[in-house]
């Protein structure tokens, strides 16, 4: 069987927003260029790199600032412990050139030679980067492709996958997740650490203080998210606005108002410090990266849930994200926001069924609900900048999560007529029909329909 072989480590990887597979992935890509590059270029010699951005790269690429993370992954930089105050100032003055890590011959680059190609007819991926050193007088000595498929992934073309590594409980989707749970009688938990011990060769303590890592760090991006205010970058000239909703939800004296606003507050200030290029934690794209972090804060602050319990959710919101990334796509790129929003929505529906001490059966059903509710979701950044739709997606995904939770644990699973895999099914033959202007191409959408001053 075609099993499920993701680290929950990949699927929560930090890095700089604003966008996971136009962001974090071509850092990578281009850091792994680098690393191929030393011996290429003869002695005494000196060269140039051209990058070149195709697809939604292309198209949405200076928006998501996706030319200066290809520089910083040309210079060394990766994205889980990048400099943001370089990052941020790279590629602006025109004419100037950086140079290679000395170990790569005499080899330079400037914002000339990263280039936008919108056309992708000749690659199989949306989001494709072709990298190429080039002596002084332009003649090619090395190249390679590298494909940005979603949530920080890559593949290099051409190069063979790896045989998936070995787990005791292989799965594919949440139906035979479920059996193995059944024929083993282990919990969801039980079941997940085991197979990242086994793809890790992590210990269940060493899995957990971990996972307690990538809560504070999601903590962290909230935090901050409140903390500040002003202009977001860019020339929509959005105003941040997590705090003011946070001050809002303080002065209302309905609870019920009080906690939707809390949740608000808590999922917009992330998916601020997403937009603003900061360090967030993918859940499962930098896009959404808001609305996890949000309902985890939310649990913290006041539901008093503990961190062992959180970490449990985390658990289960991977197993989401892994059958949602292995039989369909994260990628807003690929199948829309559908497939960024949606399924971070389906995570979070599914982490809160979990610390709420609900059975499979009822994370399953929080989980699908909240996915249906997505679909169809076209990915249209204005300007594209991961700003307009995209902050205020998160929290309305947020509130979308808690109510498909309530949804699960008020209703007989039983009953229920559609499973996480047929909606995911449905998610991923949608997104394949969707009119390529609303996969993440400034294009169609709110992107050509709204007047920004």
């Amino acid at each position: 069987m075609n099993c499920i072989s993701t680290s929950v480590f990949d699927i929560y990887k930090v890095g700089p927003g604003p966008s996971s597979s136009h962001t974090i992935g071509p850092m990578r890509a281009a850091n792994d260029f680098l690393k191929r590059l030393p011996g290429r270029l003869p002695a005494e010699a000196s060269g140039r790199i051209e990058a070149e951005l195709f697809g939604s790269l292309a198209l949405t690429g200076r928006g998501h600032g996706t030319d200066r993370a290809v520089a910083a992954g040309l210079l060394g930089e990766r994205p889980e412990n990048c400099d943001i105050d370089r990052l941020a100032e790279l590629l602006r003055e025109p004419g100037r050139e950086y140079r290679l890590p000395p170990e790569c011959g005499d080899i330079r680059f400037s914002a000339a030679s990263i280039r936008f190609i919108p056309d992708r007819s000749e690659f199989p991926f949306s989001n494709t980067l072709r990298f190429r050193l080039l002596s002084q007088d332009g003649a090619e000595l090395f190249r390679e492709v590298y494909y940005s498929v979603g949530g920080g992934f890559i593949r290099r073309a051409e190069e063979e996958q790896p045989p998936a590594p070995d787990v005791p409980y292989r799965y594919r989707d949440f139906h035979s997740f479920r059996r193995l749970m059944e024929k083993y009688r282990l919990t969801p938990v039980e079941l997940l650490t085991a197979n990242e011990s086994a793809l890790t060769g992590k210990t269940e303590v060493e899995i957990r203080r971990e996972l307690r890592g990538i809560l504070n760090r999601m903590g962290d991006a909230v935090r901050r998210g409140l903390e500040t205010t002003g202009l977001l970058p860019g020339p929509i000239r959005l105003e941040r606005r997590a705090r003011t909703v946070l001050e809002a939800a303080r002065r209302r004296s309905r609870p019920d108002e009080q906690s939707l606003l809390q949740l608000d507050a808590f999922s917009l200030a992330a998916a601020e410090e997403n937009a603003a290029g900061h360090l967030v934690v993918t859940a499962p794209t930098s896009g959404s990266a808001g609305l996890l972090p949000g309902v985890i804060e939310y649990l913290r602050r006041s539901r008093r849930i503990g961190e062992e319990t959180l970490c449990d959710g985390l658990l289960v919101a991977a197993l989401v994200a892994f059958v949602a990334r292995h039989n369909a796509s994260i990628s807003g790129a690929e199948v829309g926001c559908q497939g960024e929003i949606g399924v971070a929505s389906a995570m979070a529906a599914a982490l809160l069924a979990t610390v709420n001490g609900e059975d499979f059966d009822r994370i399953e059903c929080a989980a699908e609900i909240a996915l249906e509710h997505h679909l169809g979701l076209s990915c249209d950044p204005v300007d594209g900048y991961v700003q307009i739709p995209c902050i205020e997606r998160n929290a309305v995904g947020a509130v979308t999560a808690w109510n498909a939770w309530l949804l699960a644990s008020a209703g007989d699973p039983a009953k229920q007529k559609v499973g996480f895999d047929e909606a995911l099914a449905a998610m991923y033959q949608t997104g394949r029909s969707m009119n390529p202007d609303f996969k993440e191409t400034s294009r169609g959408g709110l992107a050509v329909c709204t007047l920004c001053c």
